[in-house]
């Protein structure tokens, strides 16, 4: 095995249990992943490779071949199967077909060029994930983007503080010292800007579907505390959920024109949210709360406006939620409100995609992924667009809670 570089010993050394490695062409991502097979199957192990098509695992089948043919007890051409005499397998699979995988178990998958495999999200959750429970096993998945498809999602999971199993590692072609810079400067002048960040910079770019433009013109709001904002308009835009879901909570300055702060939570009981909720909007004095009344929000909102706090609902449909989701697209766009710059609030807006069909225009996030913090600042947008600016007197948030009932 050739000597891992930096990159690939960061990756390997990473204590994530699934590792999301995008990367640039010419990196060295197969020899990461003939370096996480070899370590496996020499201990023992049974390892699954798995490639879009046999066409595309025919030469790692023959490098794998010749790395292990020392220590090869069986091997059957048909099958792509090798058996070591240290008890370890090594099986190699076209996910072009994956249903034959089915009832196997692994203790490690190596997904190789995961952008390329159709249908990966389901693949990964009905066919490959199950084969790792016997053996409590691991996966990486390495390969360079190829839009924002199912790779890209499971490359948010791995940004995602809420799934620590996760990991994300992003390195350019530049990246691998064995090669030569100049070389890549030359294929940069033939390469059209976008087949060079794809390809080259390894950059997960948005395609025809995205909802949100100018996204990181929009992220600049700074950090800021309550006694900065004094008198000021504040409004709030919450998004319910619990198990599977996140509640999240978005505060923004009417007359700063900015988002002030985020929170985003969940496995916790409606009460402890609603706690949440009422303290941190007391601390940044919020004057109106715009929350979802979907499923569970009905019962909350009435909870919260039992105790007090000045709250109203929105009822989203499919025909309410195009204008409420249009009216923030809007707003990043032309950078009217400044939001603040965190990665994975910022990921949920780059995933967000408006899909037509001849009946109705759907607005939401791909399958798999959460769009809580998607709604809670659309929510907090569409309250500050009706709240007054800051004033002495309570009448103006009056006028407020009126102007939101007739929303």
């Amino acid at each position: 095995m050739p000597r891992l570089h930096e990159g690939q010993l960061a990756v390997k050394q990473d204590a994530a249990r699934f590792k999301i490695a995008c990367c640039g062409r010419r990196w060295g991502k197969n020899v990461l992943d003939h370096d996480f097979t070899m370590q496996s199957v020499l201990a023992g192990h049974p390892v699954g490779w798995a490639s879009p098509t046999y066409k595309n695992l025919a030469d790692d089948w023959r490098m794998l071949k010749e790395k292990f043919a020392p220590v090869t007890a069986n091997k059957s051409e048909q099958d792509k199967r090798l058996e070591l005499i240290t008890g370890g397998v090594v099986e190699m699979w076209s996910l072009d077909s994956p249903d034959p995988i089915r009832g196997r178990y692994y203790a490690r998958w190596i997904i190789n060029e995961p952008a390329s495999v159709n249908g990966l999200m389901q693949t990964w959750n009905e066919i490959l994930r199950p084969t790792l429970v016997d053996l409590r096993g691991d996966a990486i998945f390495s390969g360079t983007p190829a839009g924002r498809n199912d790779y890209w999602r499971l490359a948010m999971w791995g940004q995602d503080p809420g799934m620590p199993d996760w990991g994300f590692y992003h390195y350019t072609s530049y990246d691998n010292p064995y090669i030569d810079p100049a070389e890549l400067d030359e294929m940069k002048s033939t390469l059209t800007e976008r087949e060079f960040r794809q390809e080259i910079m390894a950059e997960f770019l948005e395609g025809e579907g995205s909802v949100f433009r100018n996204i990181d013109g929009a992220m600049n709001a700074p950090l800021s505390w309550p006694n900065e904002h004094p008198e000021h308009t504040l409004c709030a835009g919450v998004d319910w959920g619990k198990h599977n879901d996140f509640t999240a909570i978005s505060i923004g300055c009417v007359d700063c024109a900015r988002e002030v702060a985020i929170d985003r939570f969940n496995q916790i009981d409606y009460a402890y949210q609603r706690q949440k909720l009422e303290r941190l909007c007391k601390m940044w004095g919020v004057r109106v709360i715009l929350a979802e009344l979907n499923a569970m929000g009905e019962p909350i909102v009435e909870e919260l406006q039992r105790s007090g706090l000045r709250v109203e609902g929105f009822k989203t449909t499919r025909v309410s939620k195009a204008p409420l989701i249009e009216g923030l697209a809007l707003a990043i766009e032309t950078s009217e409100v400044q939001f603040l710059n965190d990665e994975l609030w910022k990921q949920e807006l780059e995933a967000y995609e408006r899909t037509e069909s001849e009946v109705h225009v759907k607005y939401g996030a791909p399958e798999g992924m959460h769009d809580d913090t998607v709604m809670a600042r659309a929510l907090m947008y569409r309250a500050m667009q009706h709240a007054p600016r800051a004033s002495r007197h309570d009448k103006r948030t009056k006028i407020a809670i009126a102007a939101l009932k007739d929303i």
